[in-house]
């Protein structure tokens, strides 16, 4: 059975899954004739941002607190810390790293100035933030491979879709503005379904890290849910309540955070 393989293999398998579900998101551009409706679009970032503030909290801070609860350090100071350390890490990776969003129509380019396309750009955006997302799935199957961490596989199953489920529109996020600047639909599904490819990477990175490494377990829970918050306050959540679309934003964002927690409840 799957939950009897080695840190990798799982680490893999989670993020495959959070691949596929990327894949499947940017396969929307055979579908649409043009880009998503705002709207719409409005309510799936703010699922996306629903998803991984629920999964921050229930997958990883909450772990990470258990865990600190065995050091001789207050309990919350090992959580804050990595917390903090994960936020500050993917703020320095968003101002270093050139990338490229698509508002409303209106292109932004954040990060290092260089010379890339449009599709260079916005490929490396979303890769930005899958980054920890990816870390994240691999940090809670290598916490369940340890044992006695209170991560069972079910909630890393769990957080995998999770993410997986938010991962459907970012995939769509590159496809679709690509699709609309001129790019073909295959260049567009291709690029918007390799944005995805770091995940399973990440993972496997953050599996190896925590199982070489088990003090570092509830620190890189934490690291890896501040990383996701950041991404979340930076970018989602502005993008869910842009201009007169706000209230679909907030109620994707409440969705996307029940539907979390009941994943985490029902299969943790």
């Amino acid at each position: 059975m799957i939950e009897n393989a080695s840190p990798v293999v799982l680490a893999l398998f989670g993020g495959g899954i959070t691949f596929a579900f990327t894949a499947l998101g940017a396969g929307l551009v055979f579908f649409f004739v043009s880009e998503i409706k705002p709207k719409l679009l409005a309510t799936m970032y703010g699922f996306a941002g629903g998803v991984m503030t629920a999964a921050s909290f229930w997958s990883l801070l909450a772990p990470s607190i258990e865990l600190s609860e065995n050091t001789n350090l207050p309990n919350w100071l090992i959580p804050v810390g990595g917390f903090l350390f994960g936020a500050f890490f993917i703020w320095v990776l968003d101002k270093s790293l050139p990338h490229m969003h698509i508002v409303n129509g209106h292109e932004e380019t954040e990060g290092a100035k260089v010379k890339l396309s449009k599709s260079i750009l916005l490929f490396l955006a979303i890769t930005l933030h899958n980054i920890p997302e990816g870390l994240a799935v691999g940090v809670t199957f290598g916490a369940f491979s340890i044992g006695d961490s209170g991560v069972s596989f079910n909630a890393a199953l769990a957080l995998a879709l999770g993410i997986g489920l938010q991962n459907f529109p970012e995939g769509a996020a590159v496809s679709l503005p690509l699709k609309s600047t001129g790019v073909s639909k295959s260049k567009s599904f291709l690029l918007g379904a390799i944005s995805g490819i770091v995940e399973p990477i990440a993972a496997v990175i953050g599996a190896i890290a925590v199982t070489k490494l088990t003090l570092i377990l509830p620190i890189a829970l934490s690291f890896s849910a501040g990383a996701m918050i950041y991404v979340v306050i930076e970018e989602l959540v502005p993008e869910a309540v842009a201009e007169e679309h706000n209230h679909f934003g907030v109620f994707g964002f409440i969705f996307g955070f029940a539907i979390m927690m009941v994943l985490d409840v029902a299969l943790g």
